[in-house]
């Protein structure tokens, strides 16, 4: 059973004569249990932190079923295995988007440019591989570095020279909007090869079962694996531990949504190249900020920019990395974009500068609980409130609802994801909690 032994998350050291010892936590009573009682434990113990205001994943999967529920009545093609894995790949651009978002709200920063800088990589990619005739591979490069460099200028203007970050990435999103629109003037729509490199980031499948049953069982055994990593690991310097019961239940919750998603890719076309890619950058971006010294610095940052000098951290080197992450995510996701549509155009790059993807890659961070007040939110939580704003993205253009309701919904979503974010910060400082 674990011990507490102090520390943030421990009962305050040993106990004195006629003491009643340490409080032991949630985990700590479910350690050297049954399964059962592992459970039942950890059920209160989700009802207790959405009781004190924390937000988790369950309230976010509950509201997606029932979006799911919901459509599905209404249109019985919803939850057919063509139309999930279409939205398989359909929220991998603005995931992507989403993700660099992520990394901007977790220091208390907003960048408002990302989607003018998505719309200005697939135009800068059409205009250099189809009207210059560079190579796509190069035209790739060039794209993304310009995604980099644009955050890197929006860095410097926001750490070194005082400018907010609103501003700045506003001022952003006229101005690379602009240039976007200014590059295909001349031509107009550009159309890309159809069966080149960037068009098949969406269009490619891995038809063999297998490729989908393997990075199922692959994703589950990782998070087994780092779970019981994480475990033994508390258990060895006295923190409080996730017992191996929950660990199990959690393995086997997440196998049985993994397998079946493969189940229902399969019945389809297969794994789609594009969904492989956006989990792998989850994956990446997940341990760079979770499991790295500098992905802490970030952390810290977000919870006080003085705590964070004081701790000998350059806060104007960590600023800027984070807007040329959003900056270079932006870009990546933009030929997602323009691989979906297998062409850049004045109007697509109108919309994602100042219209929906902008929305939903802010949505998609909000909804999925990363905190518009900084400190709190994961990579992760994108994926679920990408496939929440998709989804009913989805539903709708199924039962033919037109844009303007469609607008309505998402914003009316969004605002009540940032709502629960404020009324979360607010009981937790009644309780005391940072």
């Amino acid at each position: 059973m674990a011990v507490s032994r102090g520390g943030p998350h421990g009962g305050g050291g040993p106990a004195g004569p006629g003491s009643a010892g340490p409080v032991a936590t949630g985990r700590e009573r479910r350690a050297g249990r049954g399964w059962q009682d592992s459970v039942r434990e950890y059920a209160r113990d989700v009802r207790g932190r959405v009781r004190d205001g924390e937000r988790g994943p369950l309230l976010v999967i509950a509201g997606l079923i029932v979006i799911w529920i919901v459509f599905q009545g209404l249109d019985d093609k919803f939850l057919s295995p063509r139309n999930l894995s279409n939205l398989s790949v359909d929220i991998v651009g603005t995931g992507l988007v989403a993700v660099g978002i992520v990394f901007v709200l977790l220091i208390k920063e907003i960048d408002l440019s990302v989607g003018s800088v998505s719309g200005l990589a697939g135009a800068a990619f059409a205009v250099l591989n189809v009207n210059q005739g560079v190579p796509e591979w190069l035209a790739v490069i060039v794209a993304v570095a310009a995604g980099t460099a644009v955050g890197a200028f929006h860095g410097f203007f926001h750490a070194w020279l005082g400018v907010p970050a609103f501003v700045v990435t506003l001022a952003g999103l006229l101005i690379w909007n602009g240039l976007t629109l200014y590059l295909l003037g001349a031509s107009g729509t550009i159309n890309i090869d159809e069966e080149g490199l960037v068009a098949s980031l969406t269009s490619r499948h891995f038809g063999n079962d297998l490729a989908a049953y393997a990075v199922a069982a692959l994703g589950t055994g990782g998070y087994f694996l780092a779970a019981r990593r994480r475990r033994n690991r508390h258990r060895a310097t006295g923190m409080p531990y996730r017992p191996g019961g929950e660990i199990w239940m959690r393995t086997g919750l997440l196998a049985v949504v993994a397998f079946a998603g493969a189940h229902t890719l399969n019945r389809f076309q297969g794994l789609p190249l594009a969904l492989l890619i956006f989990l792998v950058v989850l994956v990446v971006s997940d341990y760079v900020l979770r499991r790295t010294r500098y992905g802490r610095r970030v952390y810290a940052l977000g919870g006080g920019v003085e705590a964070a000098r004081r701790a000998g951290i350059g806060v104007e080197r960590v600023r800027i990395a984070m807007f040329m992450v959003s900056g270079t995510l932006a870009a990546f996701g933009g030929l997602f974009v323009a691989s979906g549509l297998t062409s850049a155009s004045p109007t697509t790059a109108r919309a994602a500068g100042s219209g929906m993807l902008l929305i939903n890659a802010i949505a998609a961070a909000v909804i999925g609980g990363t905190s518009l007040f900084g400190g709190r939110g994961s990579p992760w939580s994108v994926l679920l409130g990408v496939v929440v704003i998709q989804s009913i993205a989805s539903g709708m253009g199924l039962l033919g609802v037109q844009d303007a309701v469609q607008f309505m919904i998402t914003g009316g979503v969004l605002l009540a994801a940032v709502a629960a974010d404020a009324l979360s910060r607010r009981a937790q400082a009644r309780r005391g909690r940072p």
